[in-house]
């Protein structure tokens, strides 16, 4: 006694030592199959960048209310100056003085006149009139007058700041941001959608594994009893109790129940990489797949509110969306064919300076006015009217065509989980009799009663029946989440939690 429990006790530590060396395995059950391929699904990300992108145009959109200030510069070099007067013109104006000076012949002979009879007369008239300064001065004035109209513009500097503030756009911008705003809804209603439609597919996978998984488990024992029958048969065989055609039979169906169990080994493998890729990991990760093997039972809907129904499901909030932005696209294309007021002001610098003469020096000034655009004759924006009238039409009657396709969609799926749930029940009572008659064969067969043909059959029925139980019970699972995504009811986990 003292022996065995030693042996007992050290074989409990080496299953602990074994269980301690091991890498841990992930166990996975479906609710964290969910929450792994919503955090690193690619689609998803994508529709996430979406809605990040219409809430920044949504608040471009707003930005268009207020006022715009833009500055603006600019430098040119020009290779020549700007004259105003010819060459000609210049030189006239330059020897003005002289020019004035030769025709006043007269005066020197009248000075000359006044000399003989009143010579301080003569001394005074001379002193005052100062015929070479007079002659310099028109002279210099004509040079001030010729480079004056000379303008040096061959380097020229602007700039300006100008606000501009939009006040009547004939409802443009509240169109816009409206549009913007039902965008970034119709963005988030999608990226909903895409979080359902992975749930979907995700229990889809999961629950393809857990089917896949249980006929494995059942292939593995029909391979265990037609290996217990192939040994028996052996034995009788050998006491010439059973034939050579008999223990054939039971190799034949050995083998085929072998090839059967490899490829649902096969298959498993392939059905958890599936799963595994949908939700991010490493496909040969080992993960475990924790499998709910009791059977389910969903009764069918006895009423449905339709009304309930379409406001849940995203594809009529989609259309509902998309008629708003037809709505607005209406208004939009409206608006061209209305008046456009805006208030427009500005600060310009220039270099040359043109607000005081002109001189190469910085000078500037405000101003201030309101601009007003008419659209008289616009046939195009009538048409765009027209067009965009239509296309809000045509997204009501794909609305209705939706909900009567949504209405079809919930009302068969219904059936089919009613349907689903009587093959479970026919199903059961069919195991039951597969059981009971599995039993008694193999009693009858240890009696040497019957042949190990009838054994053989006794089993596959058994196996048939098993398998139609793990069939059944899965397609009541998928209508059932099939249902629910008709209904609008897929719940979605949230994956903040975790982050």
């Amino acid at each position: 006694m003292k022996t065995s429990w030693r042996r007992w006790v050290l074989l409990e530590v080496l299953l602990i030592a074994v269980q301690f060396s091991l890498p841990a395995q992930r166990v996975l059950d479906l609710e964290s199959c969910r929450r792994l391929a919503l955090e690193s699904n690619k689609s998803l990300k994508q529709a996430e960048e979406k809605v990040a992108e219409t809430e920044a145009l949504k608040k471009m959109a707003f930005a268009e209310f207020f006022p715009k200030a833009t500055a603006n510069g600019t430098y040119i070099r020009n290779q020549k100056e700007l004259n105003l007067l010819s060459s000609d013109q210049q030189a006239r104006l330059r020897t003005v003085g002289t020019d004035a000076l030769s025709r006043i012949e007269n005066i020197g002979t009248l000075t000359q006149l006044i000399a003989q009879y009143r010579p301080e007369l003569a001394q005074f008239l001379e002193g005052r009139l100062g015929l070479d300064d007079m002659e310099a001065y028109l002279n210099g004035v004509g040079n001030e007058v010729a480079d004056a109209t000379t303008l040096d513009v061959r380097n020229v500097f602007a700039g300006a700041v100008t606000v501009y503030q939009p006040v009547y756009l004939g409802g443009k911008l509240r169109a816009l941001y409206k549009s913007a705003s039902i965008a970034n809804e119709l963005s988030m209603t999608q990226l909903d959608k895409a979080r359902e439609d992975l749930i979907v597919e995700v229990d889809e996978a999961y629950w393809r594994v857990v089917s896949v998984a249980n006929k494995q488990r059942l292939a593995e024992q029909y391979c265990s009893l037609l290996e217990q029958l192939d040994h028996d048969v052996q034995a009788m065989l050998e006491e010439e109790v059973a034939t050579l055609s008999d223990a054939t039979k039971v190799k034949v169906k050995l083998n085929e129940a072998q090839m059967s169990l490899a490829k649902a080994n096969n298959g498993l493998a392939l059905s958890k990489m599936l799963l595994f890729q949908i939700c991010g990991l490493d496909l040969n990760g080992g993960y475990i797949v924790a499998e709910d093997t009791a059977l389910t039972y969903f009764a069918p809907l006895s009423s449905l509110d339709m009304n309930d129904v379409w406001s849940r499901r995203p594809e009529v909030k989609m259309l509902e969306q998309a008629g708003l932005l037809a709505e607005t696209g209406v208004r939009v294309a409206a608006s061209t064919l209305l008046p456009n007021v805006a208030i427009q002001g500005s600060y310009a610098v220039t270099n040359p300076n043109v607000f005081n003469g002109f001189n190469n020096s910085f000078g500037g000034a405000l101003s201030a006015g309101v601009v007003v655009n008419i659209p008289l004759c616009h046939a195009s924006s009538f048409y765009a009217v027209k067009a965009a009238r239509h296309k809000s039409a045509e997204v009501q009657y794909q609305m209705q065509e939706a909900k009567e396709k949504i209405e079809l969609q919930v009302n068969k799926l219904n059936f089919e989980l009613d349907v689903a749930n009587r093959k479970m029940t026919q199903a059961q009572s069919n195991l039951e009799n597969a059981e009971a008659n599995l039993r008694l064969a193999t009693e009858a067969f240890a009696n040497g009663v019957v042949s190990s043909n009838d054994l053989m059959m006794a089993q596959t029925a058994w196996l048939s029946a098993q398998t139609e139980i793990v069939e059944t019970d899965i397609e009541i699972r998928m209508c059932r989440l099939y249902l629910d995504q008709a209904l609008g009811r897929i719940a979605v986990p949230d994956t903040t939690q975790n982050k």
